[in-house]
């Protein structure tokens, strides 16, 4: 298990050393955080990958804190936990059997997958969804059926055979899966907003505990909501100074960076194209909640002012 390994990782490690293409949408300052032009934030505990495959590691865990710009909701933050496993087959187990060895190593995977889907939540029923990362093939997802729906639990697939040579394990073959703590933990205990995750209010803390979780998902103890305090709904209009420049994850990253944790959501809720003058216009509805009290209108209208203010000083909108 690794779980100190350093957040800042290089281009390479984060794109090109699992074969995210040049064009992929990851690589974009619009998506990563970035440190310089040569290095950034993790994006995922896959950028240790390669690293640790030439160091020797044949069968191993990654648990860390990645990195990504993203939307504003319940169940987006910018940042969040991994886990990556990864189990390189020998030449040697890859001959004891009869199939093929990309078939072994997608029926091992499977297997030891779908055990662990049964220990957290229990006799449920699963299904396995044909997927696309750059860094496995063939891909998949595990879904189960869990609380009514279906929900997604974790990637995974077997390694691509050129990530393998890069660590000089020519012969081998090898299967990977990565999952979200933080979404797997809001699914197991009803967890209902992600933030929780980042307070320091007891009330949710003092709720968990170590060796508090039972195998199979029974008769665990879920969270209990304490005082849901009311949402402030604020709206801000806008002319785009540019349509093609402009991203909804760099306004959101603007909004909370200005307001930070207490914006529960931004959501687009109106746009309108002027045909004469070719401007559009966009409407954001911006939810702000506090976890632990209620907010005031005078706090709240302060806040609104400077998130105004940044958008017309980093975006160069035209307020409506």
């Amino acid at each position: 298990m690794f779980d100190d390994l350093h957040p800042i990782v290089s281009t390479h490690e984060n794109f090109d050393s699992v074969l995210v293409p040049q064009d992929h949408v990851s690589r974009s300052k619009n998506d990563t955080y970035y440190v310089t032009e040569d290095t950034v934030l993790r994006c995922h505990t896959s950028a240790h990958q390669l690293s640790l495959l030439k160091q020797g590691e044949k069968k191993f865990l990654v648990t860390g804190d990645v990195y990504r710009r993203d939307t504003i909701d319940a169940t987006h933050f910018p940042v969040f936990h991994q886990m990556e496993g990864v189990r390189v087959f020998t030449k040697c187990e890859l001959s004891s059997t009869e199939l093929a060895p990309q078939d072994f190593v997608s029926q091992e995977l499977k297997s030891m997958l779908e055990g662990l889907a049964k220990h957290l939540f229990g006799e449920v029923e699963l299904r396995w969804v044909d997927a696309y990362f750059p860094f496995t093939d063939p891909s998949y997802e595990l879904e189960i059926f869990f609380n009514g729906e279906w929900l997604e639990v974790l990637g995974c697939g077997v390694m691509q055979k050129q990530i393998l040579n890069g660590a000089s394990l020519v012969d081998e073959e090898a299967w990977a899966f990565g999952l979200g703590l933080e979404r797997l933990a809001m699914v197991l205990f009803d967890i209902p907003d992600i933030r929780l995750f980042w307070t320091n209010d007891e009330r949710f803390s003092k709720q968990f505990k170590a060796g508090m979780f039972r195998s199979g998902g029974h008769n665990m103890q879920k969270f209990k909501s304490y005082s849901k305090y009311p949402p402030c709904y604020k709206d801000v209009s806008f002319w785009l100074p540019n349509v093609s420049k402009f991203t909804e994850n760099d306004l959101c990253e603007i909004v909370r960076s200005t307001a930070g944790n207490l914006v529960e959501e931004v959501k687009l809720i109106d746009e309108f194209h002027n045909p004469k003058t070719n401007q559009v216009s966009n409407c954001y509805r911006i939810t702000y909640r506090s976890m632990d009290r209620s907010l005031t209108d005078e706090e709240i209208n302060t806040l609104q002012d400077c998130v105004r203010e940044a958008l017309v000083t980093s975006l160069g909108v035209t307020l409506r």
